[in-house]
């Protein structure tokens, strides 16, 4: 599985025609979801067609299951134990500590990641100790819930206080913040735009609904030519000074802005890998 994924991809867990789809779109991650996107009546027919697939999918795919606190998510995390497989991942809905969590790293085997979504007030007032459970590599805010939650809009200025302290949360614990879908999919360029404001932010990743926002979002988190052309002269700069501090258009160049410089470097090699 990806270490450190830039984007996640949503599918049905009650459209098997559309697993493979899915997988072929070119998301980092790719996760069938057995919670909102499966209709009450679905539920069943849905988790016995997703333990199948699951059984035969690639690394990069996992599920997201009903609450562990609730009887669908019971028979969810049964049917998966049940398995002779582990799956790469289980996401958990509407974690707001760390019970979730280690409830489900004491079920699933050690090789299984537990993605936590955080999507209520209550959530993001404990997000630092969620972030820092050990079997959490990755976080996804789930803005759509957390805005109905407060009441707010799912405009930039409504969300920013929730985004920023999900990043320093993740940051701390050494996790990939995960944003949430962008719901408008018939709208790419407010996606993009949206992806690199939130990757001035600090934030390194998306999750998407539809397989045609994977290349807007891997496009929007690629960092531009000038961006790309800055960072080579500042780390030519470095090494020129022999790890000394240095000089660039005037500005100081130390370590920090060196690490910075060689992050960017380090996303466009993700985005043109055969280059």
């Amino acid at each position: 599985m990806t270490a450190h994924p830039r984007s996640l991809l949503f599918v049905p867990g009650s459209r098997p025609e559309r697993f493979v789809k899915a997988i072929a779109a070119g998301a980092d991650l790719v996760c069938i979801d057995l919670e909102d996107a499966v209709g009450p009546g679905q539920k069943d027919e849905a988790r016995t067609a997703v333990v199948s697939f699951l059984a035969e999918s690639p690394d990069n795919v996992g599920v997201r299951i009903n609450a562990l606190n609730s009887e669908l998510g019971v028979f969810d995390a049964a049917a998966l134990l049940a398995a002779d497989f582990s799956p790469a991942f289980v996401m958990l809905p509407k974690v707001e500590d760390a019970g979730p969590i280690s409830w489900a790293s004491d079920l699933f085997a050690e090789s299984v990641r537990i993605i936590p979504i955080i999507e209520s007030a209550r959530g993001l007032a404990n997000a630092h100790g969620i972030c820092e459970q050990d079997r959490v590599s990755e976080v996804l805010f789930g803005a759509v819930d957390y805005s109905a939650e407060l009441g707010c809009t799912l405009s930039w200025d409504a969300l920013f206080y929730a985004r920023i302290t999900l990043i320093n949360a993740a940051v701390c614990g050494d996790a990939t913040l995960l944003d949430a879908p962008w719901i408008d999919v018939a709208d790419a360029s407010g996606l993009a735009e949206e992806v690199r404001r939130t990757r001035a932010l600090g934030m390194p990743a998306r999750a998407a609904i539809h397989p045609s926002q994977i290349p807007v979002i891997h496009a929007a988190l690629a960092p531009s030519v000038a961006e790309l052309e800055y960072a080579r002269r500042v780390v030519d700069a470095f090494e020129t000074a022999d790890g000394g501090a240095a000089l660039l258009d005037g500005k100081l160049i130390e370590r920090p802005v060196v690490e910075s410089a060689r992050r960017t470097l380090a996303r466009a090699d993700r985005s043109n890998p055969g280059q």
